[in-house]
């Protein structure tokens, strides 16, 4: 009797969870070890066909099973195999990276960067005292300086020209970690000053503007309807161009420049995702008690100094979280690039876009130059390289942890 109720506890939850562990058999895991298999193969518009005398390709190629046999593809063209060698797509993305020079300078870079490492765990160890002799922005603002001038000494832009030239993927995932860097600042700042703002008691039309404000983010919905509007400001007939001609200034064809068609799809990323730190700023600050701010300004503390002594500090628990989210968001973004510019403006043939993102990278090779298995090993890279970011980014989440218990 008491097996029987052993078996029926055991009956009762895999009933509960065996559709979940199914659905995670079938729409996770089965994915990722296909794409890694396809990563290894040549399969392309030259080689679309699976070979189903190949066990591996048996076992992952839905094609080859049984119950799909009838409605696999029939064509003359041969079947895609295994590379020779094996590696072959990642030698290809990966192109040069492990040549000496170009691991000099992939050094060069980290070198650069040591400087606001040290500043980050500074911080988490004064974090710690209960009192602090230099501001965390201070720390962060001299690590950023030490590393400019480390860059300019050590020659960083040869070193990082040398690094873009070794392979089309290091092109684009510089591209996003670039946008990245540019974005996810100007989101902190933007939402930031605005929820400074409507924070304001007395401020007039309180209401109105908190509404107005919060209208990009509706928009966002709506991203490549709207983002084909942003498109239409800054083409060469566009709104700018006829505004900056009723001042006689010339026409700029603005996505056409490398650098003014990547500024534009920073600006508009900014423009749909302010208002998302604008709210969760804004909450957080209403949460902030404002006998802190009486007594601090009873003890003489200036305006700056109450920001950067009370609100950042306490409003951190809630920004790490949402700063972590949309880095991660924005490093995927596809559809704002891709109704702007479409990854351009061209830089050659063969080589990425000036905009070309990852995510616009990918679907290139998937959908106009149906790479397959090029795209297979590239999204076993950034797979790797998206796991490795989200584990540290879990590691910073963590630190806030003792501030909200």
């Amino acid at each position: 009797m008491s097996q029987w109720r052993g078996w029926r506890k055991v009956l009762t939850v895999l009933a509960f969870t065996g559709p979940t562990l199914i659905g995670i058999l079938i729409f996770n895991i089965y994915p990722i070890l296909f794409n890694t298999y396809i990563s290894f193969t040549n399969r392309n518009q030259n080689h679309p066909n699976p070979d189903c005398s190949i066990t591996l390709t048996a076992i992952f190629e839905p094609t080859c099973w049984s119950v799909f046999a009838s409605h696999r593809a029939k064509g003359e063209a041969t079947p895609f195999h295994l590379q020779t060698p094996i590696y072959a797509n990642y030698a290809t993305l990966l192109g040069k990276f492990f040549s000496p020079p170009v691991l000099l300078a992939f050094l060069t870079l980290v070198i650069c960067f040591i400087p606001l490492i040290i500043a980050g765990q500074v911080n988490n160890r004064l974090d710690k005292q209960l009192s602090r002799s230099v501001p965390g922005w201070v720390l962060t603002l001299g690590a950023i300086v030490l590393g400019i001038v480390a860059f300019v000494l050590l020659k960083g832009p040869n070193a990082l020209d040398q690094i873009m030239k070794s392979g089309d993927f290091f092109i684009t995932t510089f591209h996003t970690i670039l946008y990245v860097i540019c974005c996810v600042p100007l989101f902190f700042i933007v939402g930031l000053g605005l929820a400074l703002l409507l924070n304001v008691h007395d401020l007039p039309g309180r209401a109105f503007f908190r509404v107005a404000l919060i209208v990009p983010w509706a928009a966002s919905t709506v991203a490549i309807m709207m983002s084909l509007v942003w498109k239409f400001f800054f083409q060469e007939t566009g709104t700018v161009n006829q505004l900056m001609k009723i001042f006689n200034i010339p026409a700029v064809i603005f996505l056409q420049n490398a650098t003014l068609a990547f500024i534009i799809i920073v600006l508009v990323n900014v423009w749909y995702t302010y208002p998302f730190f604008m709210v969760t700023i804004l909450g957080a600050l209403q949460s902030i008690p404002g006998e802190l701010y009486e007594a601090a300004e009873v003890d003489g503390a200036s305006w700056w100094q109450r920001l950067m002594g009370i609100t950042l500090p306490l409003l951190r628990p809630a920004v790490i979280p949402i700063i972590v989210l949309s880095s991660i968001s924005t490093f995927q973004m596809f559809g704002t690039v891709w109704a702007i510019t479409g990854g351009g403006p061209s830089r050659g043939a063969g080589v990425p876009g000036a905009t070309e993102l990852v995510m616009v990278y990918a679907y290139k090779q998937v959908f106009q130059f149906n790479a397959y298995s090029l795209m297979g090993a590239f999204a076993v890279i950034m797979f790797i390289f998206m796991f490795a970011a989200t584990l540290y980014s879990l590691r910073i989440s963590r630190m806030t942890k003792g501030v909200t218990e």
